[in-house]
């Protein structure tokens, strides 16, 4: 007996990650879990690479810091209003509200915790297709 004979072979079937409403929501899990680990640790700065050209014209490429917004602020009877933005629109959870109010500061990663396993599960599917939705032209132009 050989050894490929001890392998059990099948067909390989990729992932099909071209998937919009998986993608939107990767896209959102990432950007949840940033706003956690900003939430857990105040000194936390995520990099981005970037292609820079010196003088001399050649390129190189840097690791520079990504500007990052918190979404949750604190309002003027003490609470904290966190607000779980798609893009740079915050997501509306119902009509006309769209933060979740929490009383200190210490429940922001939790609160972000239970939003991002909403977004696993496909809870936030709705609203991320109503805001991917929002900036887009309903008709195309037409060709004359």
């Amino acid at each position: 007996m050989t050894v490929l004979d001890t392998l059990n072979f099948v067909a390989f079937n990729p992932l099909q990650n071209n998937n919009p409403i998986a993608v939107r929501r990767r896209k959102l899990i990432a950007k949840i879990d940033e706003q956690i680990q900003l939430a857990v640790n105040k000194d936390y700065t995520p990099t981005q690479h970037k292609w820079v050209t010196d003088e001399h014209g050649t390129q190189r490429k840097v690791e520079v810091a990504k500007r990052v917004k918190r979404w949750w602020t604190a309002s003027v009877d003490g609470k904290i209003n966190l607000v779980v933005r798609y893009g740079s629109k915050p997501l509306e959870f119902a009509k006309g509200k769209n933060a979740i109010e929490l009383a200190s500061e210490a429940e922001v990663a939790d609160v972000l915790a239970k939003v991002r396993e909403a977004a696993e599960l496909g809870e936030l599917d709705a609203l991320i297709e109503q805001q991917a939705q929002f900036g887009r032209r309903l008709t195309s132009k037409s060709k004359s």
